[in-house]
């Protein structure tokens, strides 16, 4: 019979004070924001023309990068758990590489992808006279680029952890492959999606890098609340506290969300 946590021995002394010390670093940043924002600003800042573009910027862009991770990456995170192909480890290390890859870099490599000149860029380019840099569509395809390894990566952990039984039943019962996706499968992999979805969106909302690499920073056009918080930041600093307060509620609503997969009993 295995122990409860209430009789778990005390941890010893020196890991509780690094453990301690731990958590004091990780609080202090948070703390000091919140000291700092200038709270009888808030209506101000909010009805701010510029602010509310960027806000609304922020938001078309990231839910529709979400929307573009979840149609690619589902796909993606049932073929990397049920099926086993030549190159299948070379695939799955691409489908991770940007979570680990320094976010400018990810913008660079894009440019060379998909800017005016690029692989895919200038194809599509001479073909439609589309350009996708310092575009909002830009944004788009930056933030699903940095986010789609998220939503990959915990909706793989949720089939893989799926008891298959289920579906095996379903199919003696004559359900085709397509009904038992949508009956069987993504309703027993909803809490996982749900995680997936909810970690693809935070990481499109704060994306900075790769952002500011292949979309550049337009106001009204790509200048998503990270890259105004950065030019906020010099010219304007209790902006930058108080729309770097708001990404930080956003953050902790994601996870307050998530408490029953990520802040539960282990």
């Amino acid at each position: 019979m295995s122990r409860s946590r209430s009789n778990e021995p005390p941890a010893p002394l020196g890991i509780g004070v690094l453990g301690a010390l731990a958590v004091v670093f990780l609080t202090l940043p948070l703390v000091g924001l919140a000291s700092r924002a200038p709270w009888s600003d808030i209506p101000t800042l909010l009805t701010d023309p510029a602010v509310r573009t960027t806000l609304r910027l922020s938001l078309t862009a990231s839910l529709a990068a979400l929307l573009l991770s979840t149609v690619l990456g589902v796909p993606l995170a049932w073929l990397l758990a049920r099926t086993r192909f030549p190159g299948w480890r070379l695939v799955r290390a691409l489908a991770v590489l940007p979570m680990v890859l320094p976010p400018v870099v990810g913008g660079v490599a894009l440019l060379l992808a998909f800017g005016r000149r690029g692989l895919f860029g200038q194809i599509l380019f001479e073909a439609t006279g589309w350009s996708l840099p310092f575009t909002t569509l830009g944004v788009i395809v930056a933030e699903t680029f940095v986010a789609m390894p998220f939503l990959v990566v915990t909706v793989e952990s949720g089939l893989r952890s799926l008891d298959r039984r289920y579906e095996e039943a379903a199919a003696t019962l004559g359900a085709s492959r397509w009904t038992i996706l949508r009956t069987v499968t993504l309703p027993l992999i909803a809490p996982s999606l749900a995680a997936g979805m909810a970690l693809c969106w935070a990481r499109a909302l704060g994306e900075f890098g790769a952002t500011i690499s292949f979309a550049g920073n337009l106001p009204g056009r790509t200048q998503t609340m990270p890259l105004a918080v950065y030019l906020q930041l010099e010219s304007n600093p209790p902006a930058a506290y108080l729309l770097s307060f708001v990404l930080l509620v956003v953050s902790i609503g994601v996870l307050v969300g998530m408490r029953d997969r990520y802040l539960g009993q282990p």
